[in-house]
């Protein structure tokens, strides 16, 4: 079963309505199989053509709009044609109906609406005018009406039904998306206990399909890792894996997060010191070095180090020696090291921010952990699992993301990643109250403003037809490749052309994976 009220906001669909009343004060509503409007609001607020925002809102109009499109049901049942241009009778005014079939049954219409067909029925105004005057219109309002009113020529009209037909097939294509989007999630979270979890790990892509390919095959390693990626992404996890599936998992494994200190009691916190070496060391201290003995010592935000820390950092990886503050003698330790850091150390590198010699003892093996708007694909599985965390937590039921809400957390950037993610996720479990379903207005205002940001705007909607739709066709394209990890045989299925075809239009439309990382 089709749920218009979601599909009304899904963005291709708005940007399709954007563009048709750009050009020619046409509004798009949806009906059922009998004809019964559906996910129209009574106000008309969603609508631009002031004659159809009039007649719609009037009880009588739209019962005789339901009875107009079921006759035309009927028709195009009957018939090979894939639409039907009719008059409305109430108005005065055309419409074009479109079907939504799928698998054979006819679930429903598109109605394109608010326009006249033929250029020569100018006489149609006066028809229209009469209809309005009936509802108690005043002149200037029936004035202003009757002027939004478009005729089309033969070559608009072919524009017009081309347009309103891709709404319809969007409608199809997006339910049936959807639908087996809901049937593959399903399969998936079976699926967690085994290889799309990795430890605490949660991931689909290919991204993460890459990173746990690697991890196996550095588990039995004993070399220095440094792991690189954004706040949020969950660099911390990694190097627990990577403990925890070598063998040193039996030992220690210490964490330190190096911007938390100064020099000085960062110094102390990873040395250790001996009494009496400053103010207030009352006696001796084991260092974290020293704890980590056998283990693991993960180092985070190493990049936020002084020049001073890592020459001390640098003798322990090199010697796996060190001393601790005030002490004469140094001690060693057997200790493996997993750092990280959100930023770019090569650059700091070359500024002279960084020591070479400490990167390159680090970056032994290199990891990168992708942003989460790069995994986009393992947002249902991330959301559903930090849901069910939050509920579990807070002893209540399950909860479950409608379909809009999940396309809200498809639209968002997600600049905090996956760590962003479950904060949201546990705030709107808090929020929900007592209702099972998670909406999309329960989402932060930044999620919903943000998604609507990034697909709404963009579109152009003035100029010429052929570059609209060319401007829409990209923005599709794009956001196609990065939700699906530049899978193109995937994207090219959703969007219902070849492969061949989508190659040939990535490369149209310059739409190479590095350069659109570039523009992130």
């Amino acid at each position: 079963m089709i749920n218009w009220d979601e599909f009304e906001h899904i963005h291709v669909i708005k940007k399709l309505k954007m563009i048709l009343s750009s050009w020619w004060n046409i509004d798009v509503v949806f009906t059922d199989e009998k004809g019964e409007l559906r996910g129209y609001k009574d106000s008309g607020a969603d609508l631009i053509n002031p004659c159809v925002v009039k007649f719609l809102n009037k009880e009588v109009a739209r019962q005789t709009l339901s009875e107009e499109v079921s006759a035309s049901i009927n028709d195009l049942r009957n018939s090979d044609n894939r639409f039907a241009i009719r008059k409305w009778s109430t108005s005065g005014l055309d419409m074009a109906i479109f079907p939504i079939t799928i698998d054979g049954e006819f679930m429903g219409t598109v109605v394109g609406m608010g326009f006249i067909k033929d250029t020569s029925e100018t006489n149609r105004l006066d028809e229209v005018r009469d209809r309005l005057s009936a509802l108690g219109e005043t002149r200037d309002a029936i004035d202003f009406s009757v002027s939004k009113i478009r005729f089309l020529d033969d070559n608009e009209r072919a524009h017009f039904i081309d347009l309103v037909d891709l709404v319809s097939r969007e409608i199809v294509t997006l339910h049936l998306e959807i639908t087996s989007r809901e049937e593959r999630i399903r399969e998936l979270n079976k699926e967690l206990g085994s290889r799309y979890k990795y430890d605490n790990m949660i991931g689909k892509s290919k991204a993460m399909q890459s990173l746990y390919a690697l991890l196996d095959k550095i588990k039995g390693a004993d070399s220095t890792v440094l792991i690189q990626g954004e706040n949020g992404t969950g660099k911390e996890l990694i190097a627990k894996s990577i403990h925890y599936n070598s063998s040193r998992s039996n030992k220690p494994f210490v964490i330190q997060n190096c911007s938390a200190f100064n020099d000085n009691l960062l110094e102390s916190e990873l040395f250790g010191h001996v009494k009496g070496s400053f103010t207030g060391a009352h006696k001796d201290k084991k260092g974290l070095f020293e704890i980590a003995d056998k283990g693991t010592f993960f180092l985070d935000e190493i990049g936020d180090t002084s020049p001073q820390m890592q020459v001390k950092l640098l003798r322990v990886l090199q010697e796996g020696t060190f001393t601790p503050v005030g002490a004469l003698e140094s001690r060693k330790v057997d200790v493996r090291v997993v750092a990280a850091t959100n930023r770019n150390l090569r650059e700091m590198v070359e500024s002279g921010a960084f020591r070479e010699d400490l990167f390159y003892r680090l970056n032994v093996i290199n990891l990168r952990v992708p942003p989460l708007r790069e995994r986009k694909e393992d947002i249902p599985l991330l959301a559903e699992f930090f849901i069910d965390l939050a509920c579990k937590r807070a002893g209540i039921g399950k909860r479950v993301l409608t379909k809009r809400a999940l396309e809200k957390l498809y639209d968002y950037h997600w600049p905090g990643n996956v760590r962003e993610l479950q904060n949201e996720m546990e705030r709107i479990v808090v929020l929900s109250g007592e209702e099972t379903k998670i909406t999309a207005d329960m989402l932060s205002p930044k999620i919903i403003e943000g998604g609507q940001k990034t697909k709404v705007q963009g579109t152009r909607v003035t100029g010429k037809l052929k570059d609209a739709i060319e401007d829409l066709e990209l923005q599709l394209i794009k956001e196609g490749l990065r939700r699906t990890g530049w899978n193109k045989s995937k994207l090219a299925k959703e969007l219902g052309i070849s492969r061949a075809g989508l190659i040939m239009k990535v490369e149209k439309y310059g739409l190479d994976k590095r350069k659109l990382r570039k523009m992130d």
